[in-house]
């Protein structure tokens, strides 16, 4: 336990105070001991990578106990109740809301995208920590995928891009929803996200200057108004470059916004007021 958790305080160290997320990790490793997941990997690694994507997000730590607990329930002897006898009834709903969700079965595909989407709301009414829980737990699934069977893939990742990318715009998590959709176009469409995913690793160095660039242009014309803006910039991801290529029928060498700039400001004055001099800046195509 020591191992996975200082790992995790290391990284995460505004959660090291908390004596529910270290039991979480000790009751999490000491249950899923023994069991292995499809790449070899002791299973206790899975648990362990959702909740750092749910520390990544600031979430509280009942959220990250209930995350690293999330598949006891289901996968060892240690059941819903102990989990609510040990550390507390509010994370054993969670559990539990999680653990139903994942036991949602269909009979067609049309079925499947309309109840589960149902059913997540109707879970989002309750606690929107399950979703987010859940959420994460399908980001790992993801990212691991290599070792399902083609057929496995393909399926996961059509659930993924119908159900969980949707989802997460909604929830406004748009990290999630660009990576949902990133990591379902490698299986369902594997040609085009590498063809895309290699030209964009070619250009990247000049892309990142290039967004330095047009933040630090924009930054001179928000000063230049007194405005108080927050802006960023990234890289458009390769599902966005993919569906643009197919709906424009276009090349990858003939699309010019591979790259989006945000400003943030605090009212709708300053926005339009921002928007006017960067169009003055630059033309509207």
């Amino acid at each position: 336990m020591a191992g996975y958790y200082q790992k995790f305080i290391s990284e995460f160290p505004e959660y090291k105070d908390s004596d529910m997320v270290k039991r979480a990790f000790a009751v999490s490793e000491k249950a899923h001991e023994g069991q292995f997941r499809n790449s070899g990997e002791p299973y206790i690694i899975h648990p362990y990578e959702v909740v750092r994507i749910l520390a990544d997000l600031g979430l509280d730590e009942v959220s990250i106990a209930a995350g690293m607990l999330h598949d006891v329930p289901e996968d060892t002897d240690f059941t819903i109740d102990m989990v609510a006898e040990q550390f507390s009834p509010e994370i054993a709903k969670i559990v539990d809301g999680v653990t139903k969700l994942m036991n949602i079965k269909f009979k067609t595909q049309e079925e499947a995208q309309a109840e589960s989407m149902r059913k997540m709301f109707l879970a989002m009414a309750d606690d929107i920590r399950v979703i987010i829980i859940k959420l994460a737990d399908r980001l790992h699934n993801m990212r691991t995928l290599d070792y399902k069977s083609a057929e496995k893939q393909r399926q996961k990742a059509r659930e993924t891009l119908d159900i969980y990318a949707p989802l997460a715009h909604r929830l406004g998590i748009n990290k999630f929803k660009w990576e949902f959709e990133d990591l379902a176009l490698k299986y369902l469409e594997p040609e085009a996200y590498h063809e895309i995913a290699g030209k964009l690793n070619s250009t990247r160095k000049e892309r990142e200057e290039y967004i330095r660039s047009i933040i630090g242009d924009i930054r001179r014309v928000v000063d230049g108004l007194g405005v108080e803006a927050e802006i960023e910039g990234r890289p458009k991801h390769i599902y966005s470059i993919y569906k643009k290529m197919k709906t424009k029928a276009k090349t990858f060498e003939e699309l010019y916004d591979l790259i989006a700039v945000r400003v943030i400001v605090n009212s709708v004055k300053d926005c339009y007021a921002i928007l006017g001099a960067v169009h003055t800046e630059w033309r509207p195509l």
